[in-house]
């Protein structure tokens, strides 16, 4: 056991090797602060870059099977409920407001949506139909995922692999360590520093969410509706600690913890 807790060390300080420690965002009312280490051979602009092209195709995948809806109610929906969040972006980087931001529907019944590195959100309509969303829960929905893209998630994700296979690779030989050994402490490292980041990336979201939501004239409470809307439809979900979404109480508790710091923004924002 000695030998997995060095590994685990060194994986740990490995972690930070040719990192950069940033804060994409600024903290704003919610107060989202966390240091966050990017790979620095791995910029914004070439992740974005790369997403750009993969929405691109999706895209085209779901036209080519008519599954790309852009006329139904919901499609305009989303799109004027995206033109307001998305409006208020600039008040966490004020770069992301030159981001070529773009919203879509795809006809699927997955209850799912996305936004990628750059602003390329996908909703499923699924989401929508089968939750009965309002407004105020889409604008929930969609604040959660443009915070993802806002605060770089995806590159930080692909930044935490980069510097943990360069630690398993580099590692075992250094250390004289076997594979069984290895094996235990991959899974050791998996659970100790990569789901519990990935939930404290879903917080994150959730609370820069209802900031941006309550910015655009949204309820914030809608994101607390959401989440009670979800945990029905997702009975049986895996427990938190194998997950990397928060539970669903978890995550509702930390929402209603939050909402007071919005609300006078959605009361100011209501009144324009």
């Amino acid at each position: 056991m000695a030998r997995i807790h060095k590994y685990l060390a060194l994986s740990g300080a490995l972690l930070l090797a040719g990192c950069q420690a940033v804060n994409t965002t600024n903290s704003s009312a919610v107060g989202v602060e966390r240091k966050q280490y990017m790979f620095s051979m791995l910029s914004t602009d070439q992740v974005n870059q790369s997403y750009a092209q993969a929405y691109q195709e999706t895209l085209q995948q779901a036209q080519s099977k008519g599954k790309l809806d852009t006329r139904s109610q919901n499609a305009k929906r989303l799109q004027a409920i995206g033109k307001r969040v998305i409006a208020q972006v600039g008040h966490f980087r004020t770069d992301a407001t030159q981001w070529d931001w773009q919203v879509n529907l795809i006809d699927s019944p997955d209850l799912n949506a996305n936004c990628g590195p750059g602003g390329k959100i996908i909703f499923y309509s699924g989401i929508i139909t089968k939750l009965s969303l309002t407004d105020d829960e889409i604008a929930a929905v969609m604040g959660h995922e443009i915070a993802h893209a806002l605060r770089e998630h995806g590159r930080e994700a692909m930044s935490k692999a980069y510097a943990l296979e360069f630690a398993k690779t580099g590692l075992g030989a250094v250390l004289g360590v076997g594979q069984d050994v290895m094996a235990i402490a991959d899974t050791a490292v998996q659970y100790g520093m990569t789901l519990p980041n990935s939930r404290g990336a879903e917080t994150e979201a959730d609370l820069i969410g209802i900031e941006l939501a309550a910015r655009a004239g949204y309820n914030p409470n809608g994101a607390v509706t959401l989440w009670r809307k979800m945990e029905q439809a997702s009975q049986g979900a895996p427990a938190e600690f194998m997950s990397t979404h928060p539970a669903s109480s978890t995550r509702i508790a930390n929402l209603e913890q939050a909402i007071p710091k919005v609300m006078p923004l959605y009361q100011q924002a209501a009144k324009r």
